[in-house]
């Protein structure tokens, strides 16, 4: 490990938060290079300027004093977490060493979005609300380009981050780290954030992380998706080493050749009967100049009670490109920005705020490739509505299975071809 004079450790209100308009767009699940327009247009720029003027988005950051990977177990400054995953980035990458974040955009957007939906403004309660979240993934990678500024001087590398809740890191263990991030040396923790019994955070617009600190050699540039910056968006960034995945790469790396990389005889959960109609109907693939992909798909269920309300809600998938078996890199559920039916849902009743973090959390596969979908072992239950986590998994495994049919297909019938 690189000598270090001192432990990192910085944190504070970050002011002046420019979201870029093209992730605000993404995150409201318009697609790439959609220019807003008309009175989207004007609750965007409404919900921009509320927060520039009312807003307390705030970072944390601090290098752990002890790191260690005990068996099964990530153990930092004597707090034990399980992931696999992110066991096993840390040991490819031969971390020495991590840093423990958080990020929020503060209470306050909170509880404005809570008195537009109160005062039956639902529009400038999503509109907030999606602001809120952009702000707070602007956050988290203005915060991995600082530690890359610092890393840099110490000869090291940071790694992407990694939070509860993202596949195979239980969000149960949440309230662990938030504890041991709040264990602050000299910076004092810039928030007031607790954690519920579930897992979820309030504010709820609140992300906390760890970033592994590994040395910088030639091997990791073997390990492609170890390479943070292919990840990392931040682009003034003096400290880039790859380009970002959304920059146009050369042909011949965009398609490896017509070698399948999706299971053509796949055994689904759902009939193929089923799959064809919804690739047909409900679902918009769309080819990128990097080679990834961006798919919508739209979901039409109703409530369980008060009387089968219709609701809609979208599903926003990016995959990465095919000659890398299209790997599963964003995942979002969200109501559709004209549905009012999701408010009838019982536990949106009883609390919207946490039954929508729970939603907005969920990304189940992330990271993996799409293939995995095959073998994913999910909820079973089919409720039209998404009060609890059995049917979000089987309406995400749906979706999925739906891209991975459309996708199967398409390929195999350009192999035909051929």
């Amino acid at each position: 490990m690189p000598p270090i004079a001192e432990l990192m450790e910085f944190g504070g209100a970050l002011p002046g938060v420019d979201v870029q308009p093209s992730a605000y767009a993404r995150l409201l699940g318009y697609p790439r290079n959609h220019v807003l327009e008309g009175r989207a247009r004007e609750l965007a720029d409404w919900a921009r300027n509320w927060f520039a003027e009312h807003g307390r988005p705030w970072i944390y950051a601090r290098q752990a004093g002890e790191f260690e990977i005990a068996g099964e177990s990530i153990r930092v400054d004597g707090s034990s977490f399980i992931s696999r995953r992110l066991k096993s980035t840390l040991e490819q990458a031969e971390t020495y060493s991590v840093v423990l974040a958080a990020v929020g955009a503060g209470l306050e957007a909170e509880e404005e979005s809570r008195r537009r939906w109160h005062d039956e403004k639902p529009d400038e309660y999503f509109f907030l609300e999606i602001y809120a979240s952009a702000v707070v993934e602007h956050l988290i990678t203005i915060t991995g380009a600082r530690l890359c500024d610092w890393a840099e001087q110490n000869e090291m590398t940071v790694l992407p981050h990694y939070s509860p809740g993202y596949s195979d890191w239980d969000v149960a263990e949440q309230p662990r780290l938030l504890e041991l991030i709040k264990r602050t040396r000299r910076e004092p923790f810039p928030s007031s954030v607790e954690a519920l019994d579930s897992g979820m955070l309030r504010p709820r617009k609140t992300l906390l992380a760890v970033f592994g600190l590994a040395p910088r050699s030639d091997r990791l540039q073997r390990l492609t998706n170890l390479i943070p910056c292919e990840s990392c968006s931040f682009g003034p960034c003096q400290y880039r080493r790859a380009p970002y995945r959304a920059v146009r790469q050369p042909a011949a790396e965009q398609d490896s050749g017509r070698i399948a990389v999706l299971d053509h005889d796949a055994e689904y959960n759902v009939s193929r009967k089923a799959l064809q109609r919804w690739a047909e109907e409900r679902l918009t693939l769309r080819l990128l100049e990097d080679g990834s992909l961006d798919a919508v798909f739209r979901y039409d269920g109703t409530t369980c009670s008060n009387m089968g309300r219709p609701l809609t809600f979208h599903y926003n998938v990016r995959l990465g490109p095919r000659a890398e078996g299209y790997p599963l890199r964003e995942l979002r559920c969200a109501p559709a920005s004209d549905d009012t039916g999701h408010a009838y849902m019982c536990k949106y009743l009883e609390n919207p705020a946490l039954l929508m973090a729970a939603i907005e959390s969920e990304k189940p596969l992330s990271g993996e490739r799409l293939n995995a979908v095959l073998k994913w072992q999910r909820g079973s239950s089919a409720a039209g509505c998404y009060c609890d986590a059995g049917s979000r998994e089987h309406k995400w495994g749906l979706v999925l299975e739906t891209i991975h049919y459309a996708l199967a297909r398409k390929e195999s019938a350009q192999n035909t071809e051929q």
